[in-house]
Order: structure tokens, then C-alpha cells, then sequence
């Protein structure tokens, strides 16, 4: 069975604090969005994450989410996909809460996320 995925959001690599504010602030203008401040980002709505410092991926990341993260990342590799382990986060519980894979597509890095 296949996964369904969604677009969370993008998330844009910066050179600084006061970068990553300036965008969310354009970003927030330009698409009618509510700019929210982060730990290490600045949002602009749900859909754009500034970066403070730049993270994985040349350009940024974009996150995905699923139903079923486990099933998701057995389906990935399955495709051929790998994973950065050391980018994993886990519930509580012990189940796989988020997870970046290896490498760069078009220059940014991709997370998915559980929903």
C-alpha cells in the first residue's frame, strides 16, 4: 500500500536572524500570512520556514508528513531511498516522530514527518 504524503511547509535556508525576519516578513505581506517567531526560524504562516543559520539542504528543506512514518520510511527505502539517522526524533514512546533523507533533491534536503 502506498503512503500518502502531504506538503507541510518550505523551509528556506538564510544567512541570519535578522535575514530569516526579513523574509518571513516579506513572505507574510506578500501571501496575506501571520508571521510567527521560532527557536532557530521565523514562519510566515504554516507554510514558509526562514531559517536563522543555514541547516540541511544548500537551499533549505522541504517537509513532508504521513499517516504512518514507519511505513513511509520502509516504503522510501524500498524505492531506493536512504536516510540520515542522525536527523531522527522519536516520540515518548519510542515510535519515529520525524526523519531527514540522505542526501539533497534540487538542493534541499527533505523531512518527513509523522502526522
Amino acid at each position: 500500500m502506498e503512503n500518502k504524503f502531504e506538503l507541510v511547509h518550505v523551509g528556506i535556508n538564510t544567512g541570519s536572524p535578522e535575514d530569516a525576519g526579513k523574509l518571513a516578513l516579506l513572505l507574510s505581506g506578500m501571501f496575506n500570512l501571520t508571521p510567527r517567531h521560532g527557536q532557530k526560524s521565523e514562519f510566515a504562516g504554516d507554510y514558509f520556514e526562514c531559517m536563522k543559520a543555514p541547516f540541511l539542504g544548500t537551499n533549505g528543506h522541504i517537509a513532508m508528513r504521513t499517516e504512518d512514518l514507519t511505513a513511509a520510511v520502509e516504503e522510501l527505502k524500498e524505492k531506493g531511498f536512504a536516510f540520515n539517522m542522525d536527523t531522527a526524533a522519536y516520540n515518548e514512546d519510542g515510535k519515529l516522530k520525524n526523519i531527514y533523507l540522505d542526501g539533497e533533491f534540487g538542493g534541499f534536503a527533505i523531512h518527513i514527518l509523522q502526522k
